[in-house]
């Protein structure tokens, strides 16, 4: 991913509204990434990922950057809830199962490249199979004049495949009915992947019969891409290339990491499994092997960025040696009334927008008035400040509050303008907003 620090960030900021300092320091750590490959190999090893702990309450963007990120990098990259994991021993996900979950990513990122490079030869497999159910070979005592004639049917036919023209012709092909036990991996102890691949190779010998099926062309091409893909692309090549990939360029976002930290209010409660999962974290972030049914992957240049409110608990109350393995601290700023109006302005897609598609499909045509906006944003403001502040996440309640009851007779309004007025915004929320109690319950 060669982007420059300003281009992950101009795009980042067409999706969430300030946390610039948030939005720079993983821009930075990003790029540093790229900067490193381009090193001798030597050079590179030397190198280690400055993970970032992200600080900030919660609708603040936190999640929103990781998202972001998912969809713009051809990267492998997960985004997991810390608050999922447990120590080893207890019943649970232990924290190796986010490295397999990186490298599952890593695979199907791999997988979908090598389909789009070998798109041609899979697409003349596909044709080449139905082309041979549609007109059967000729036998080998037929005569040249035959085979030519049969040449022009075929070449004919193919087209005919190619341009949809044979899409409703009903054909018999063999299914592969080979099971593919697919066991979770991801939550496998090591000790434990290799009898699970035992169990596919007993299941898939079960099963080896082809089967016979009648369906039409349009079905068949859909159901022989994977036949094809599975022929024509080496998979030792993908998953050396996917481990490889997930070793030097894979992202972790591990959000939530605020709820295993033990502080003063929570260190009298029942859960001994907390502090077990930072240091079970500590050798994976500091770098370590895991064994994953697809080969080794060292973790030592994997990227780790953390997220966390930290309400209840501090980042100090983080043991120390997993603390310092996050040595990039980046606070994110609370929302303002203005950065909300913003949110719903200036964002792509936003929720706005949304409303307006959504209705638009009842030939509704609805729109809001700019003070309108001003409003639901300096509303939501207040029951953020007089109620539990969750940041942009009030907006959803809120415009839902205002939208609900013209949402239900949307149809009455079709090849109509319906505009939401600031008079409308204040009519639904100002007596629940002025009340707390009503706040606390419905936004």
């Amino acid at each position: 991913m060669n982007l420059t620090p300003k281009e992950i960030v101009q795009y980042l900021d067409k999706y969430v509204i300030s946390q610039h300092d948030a939005k720079k320091t993983i821009a930075l750590a990003l790029r540093t990434r790229y900067r490193r490959m381009q090193l001798d190999p030597e050079m590179q090893k030397e190198i280690t990922p400055k993970n970032i702990l992200m600080i900030g309450s919660t609708g603040v963007g936190k999640t929103e950057i990781s998202r972001r990120l998912a969809t713009m990098m051809s990267v492998p990259f997960v985004k997991v809830e810390a608050s999922k994991y447990t120590e080893v021993g207890f019943v649970g996900r232990d924290v190796e199962s986010m490295v397999r979950d990186l490298v599952v990513n890593s695979i199907a990122i791999v997988k979908t490249e090598k389909a789009e490079q070998n798109k041609e030869k899979i697409q003349n497999y596909v044709t080449n199979k139905i082309v041979e159910k549609l007109l059967p070979p000729l036998p080998e005592s037929a005569s040249d004049s035959k085979k030519n004639d049969y040449q022009r049917l075929l070449e004919a036919m193919e087209k005919k495949v190619e341009s949809s023209e044979m899409d409703d012709k009903i054909i018999e092909i063999e299914i592969d009915t080979n099971i593919q036990v697919e066991f979770a991996d991801s939550n496998l102890p090591p000790e434990m992947i290799k009898v699970q691949e035992s169990f596919t190779k007993v299941f898939s010998q079960m099963n080896k019969e082809d089967k016979k099926k009648e369906i039409t062309v349009k079905e068949a091409k859909v159901m022989l891409i994977g036949e094809a893909s599975s022929k024509l692309i080496d998979a030792n090549s993908i998953n050396e290339e996917a481990l490889r990939r997930a070793e030097n360029g894979g992202i972790i976002f591990l959000d939530e990491i605020d709820k295993i930290a033990l502080s003063e209010k929570s260190a009298g409660r029942n859960d001994p499994s907390k502090e077990g999962v930072q240091r079970d974290l500590l050798p994976i972030v500091e770098g370590s092997s895991i064994t994953t049914k697809y080969g080794v992957i060292n973790t030592d240049h994997i990227l780790f960025i953390a997220a966390g409110a930290f309400h209840v608990s501090k980042p100090s109350d983080l043991i120390p040696e997993l603390q310092g393995r996050f040595p990039l601290r980046v606070e994110l700023e609370s929302l303002t009334e203005d950065t909300l109006y913003l949110i719903l302005t200036q964002t792509k897609n936003s929720l706005l927008a949304q409303y307006e598609a959504l209705m638009s499909v009842e030939g509704m045509k609805l729109s809001f008035e700019d003070d309108a906006v001003r409003a639901i944003a300096k509303l939501a403001h207040r029951a953020n400040e007089t109620t539990e502040d969750i940041g942009a996440r009030r907006l959803h309640t809120v415009l839902e509050r205002i939208l609900e009851d013209i949402s239900f007779i949307a149809d009455e309004y079709k090849d109509k303008e319906f505009t939401i007025t600031a008079e409308l915004v204040h009519e639904k929320l100002d007596t629940v907003v002025a009340d707390d109690d009503l706040s606390r319950y419905i936004l």
